[in-house]
């Protein structure tokens, strides 16, 4: 089965955005990239490795939106201290929005920010389910 191993999210400032994930959650800077695609910044946590990128045109980005577009959707961070990690998230520029369900001590419980982009993510103390029963 694949695994997923790469994120890749469209954004206006890579290096902006690069500085949040590296100072909010202690990602590593791995490398950069200027093509005729996009220029932008990749980081890792050691496992998963995000691609930070501003398209350079409408047709490179392939996306409704074009190079203007922002996003994914949203991914998810497992932390150690959501209080912790929350505060940080807003030091840093990122905003909470919601969080689901209402009972904190279960598995599916996440809260949802956006960070200076805009981009939205879940932190989850408990995690996600990530195999079959």
């Amino acid at each position: 089965m694949a695994k997923i191993r790469h994120i890749a999210l469209s954004v206006q400032d890579p290096e902006k955005t690069a500085r949040f994930y590296e100072e909010a959650f202690g990602l590593v800077r791995v490398g950069t990239t200027t093509s005729v695609l996009a220029d932008g910044v990749y980081l890792s946590d050691g496992y998963i490795n995000v691609a930070l990128l501003k398209y350079k045109t409408d047709e490179m980005a392939g996306v409704a939106g074009g190079k203007d577009f922002v996003g994914t959707h949203h991914f998810g961070f497992m932390v150690e201290d959501a209080e912790a990690t929350r505060r940080k998230i807003e030091a840093h520029g990122g905003q909470f929005f919601m969080d689901l369900p209402a009972l904190k001590d279960t598995l599916y419980y996440e809260e949802k920010f956006r960070d200076p982009e805009g981009v939205i993510f879940d932190i989850s103390g408990n995690g996600w389910v990530t195999e079959p029963k």
